[in-house]
């Protein structure tokens, strides 16, 4: 079964490269149209999927992420016409120079080919990969997690009819229809037909895809974000900020899971921060200090300080200066969002210089790392690494180059 659905995707990759952006745009369009006419489907088998992850005891946060509604719906088929309106990355000439020889050699953006997408309990993954894909001339295999199996196969199954009525193959878009981490494995050994695979999900997923996969891997990291309070903090402006970030959307990625405070203000600012952060219902696991000022917070374990808890829980330590929060952070963070509130610009420049992360922000919730929040468009996924891309990925990421050399009889001496 994966073999074939590779072949049929490969085939379908080859087709993609002849099409046009205004092509690839109306069949985008076509399935924003189609997941618009068929809310009532796509809530029925998300039901399906919710009654079941209850049944197991999944934790809020992760049910968030897994349940959708008619706006949720909505926001898919508004994603991709937002996608279809992104201008073309493919044809970019990103450089072009004649040659001494006379020769003319131009560097295009032109699409990967097959795109390999593992994720977890996301149902919008299904539909925004498979519109970041098809803007970017790619094909698009879908392999999604037993939460959201139902969910994942009816959203598929009406993207690919949508695709019926444009000039898109059926299959470049593809959901794997089921769960079995066999199929998922044998899917990592497909070089031969897949030429990237993103995995999207928790650490357990991203690091089995990162071992196991033959194929080139974009690694979309885990998110231990982290907020530093520096000395000349202004509580009112950093509290809305450690509130949004922390309980906005818990079981996202760029969401905050360590709060780091400087010494000087720790004792003034953290009963405050405490008592606000528990309004939410937030959990609080603390270093040592941190229980001195507020004995009732949990004392956190080493294991915490490297923990994205995708939960209502916050770990927060107190730090002696901005050197020991650029290190605490460089050390147990995943490389994804941090940020620091200081009106200090010389301190702000410092911690966005040495932190290594893909965000760095300075007064800013580090929820605005996303795709549409910076003006890319919809994502398929935040890259944590360092080659190819980073950060927020959307259609130009799912690009590589050619060269096109023109001549007129040269030959090489």
């Amino acid at each position: 079964m994966i073999e074939d659905i590779c072949k049929r995707a490969k085939a379908a990759s080859v087709q993609m490269v002849g099409l046009s952006a205004e092509q690839r745009n109306s069949a985008l369009c076509c399935m924003a149209d189609a997941l618009e006419a068929n809310v009532d489907d796509i809530l029925l088998a998300n039901a399906v999927d919710v009654r079941a992850a209850e049944g197991r005891g999944l934790k809020a946060a992760l049910l968030d992420r897994l349940s959708l509604d008619q706006k949720k719906v909505g926001n898919m088929a508004r994603e991709l016409r937002e996608v279809a309106a992104l201008a073309d990355p493919i044809g970019t000439v990103l450089s072009s120079y004649v040659h001494p020889n006379g020769l003319i050699i131009k560097q295009l953006r032109v699409p990967m080919g097959v795109v390999g997408v593992i994720y977890e309990s996301r149902p919008n993954v299904t539909s925004d990969s498979a519109g970041v894909c098809v803007k970017s001339g790619n094909a698009v295999i879908l392999r999604g997690g037993s939460d959201a199996l139902q969910s994942n196969l009816c959203i598929g199954k009406i993207l690919r009819e949508a695709l019926l009525n444009t000039d898109v193959p059926v299959d470049a878009v593809q959901v794997v229809n089921s769960s079995d981490r066999r199929d998922a494995e044998e899917l990592m050994g497909m070089r031969r037909y897949i030429d990237v695979l993103i995995p999207r999900g928790g650490a357990d997923l991203i690091n089995t895809v990162i071992e196991k996969s033959k194929i080139p891997v974009i690694e979309t990291g885990t998110g231990n974000c982290h907020i530093y309070l520096e000395e000349d903090t202004d509580l009112d402006m950093a509290l809305p900020i450690i509130i949004n970030a922390k309980t906005q959307r818990p079981g996202v990625c760029n969401a905050a899971e360590k709060l780091l405070i400087n010494s000087k203000i720790a004792e003034k600012y953290l009963p405050k921060i405490i008592t606000e952060l528990r309004k939410y219902k937030v959990e609080i696991r603390g270093d040592q200090k941190t229980c001195q000022i507020m004995p009732d917070v949990i004392e956190a374990t080493e294991q915490d300080w490297y923990t994205e808890y995708l939960d209502l829980i916050i770990g927060i330590k107190i730090v002696e200066d901005l050197t020991e929060a650029i290190s605490h952070i460089n050390k147990y963070g995943t490389k994804h969002s941090e940020a620091i509130i200081t009106y200090d610009a010389a301190k702000a420049a410092r911690f966005m210089q040495e932190i290594d992360s893909a965000a760095v922000y300075w007064n800013a919730s580090t929820r605005f790392t996303d795709g549409n929040q910076f003006g890319l468009g919809t994502e398929i996924g935040i890259s944590t690494q360092k080659l190819h891309a980073r950060g927020p990925m959307s259609i130009q990421h799912l690009t590589t180059t050619k060269h096109v050399i023109e001549g007129n009889g040269q030959t090489r001496k």
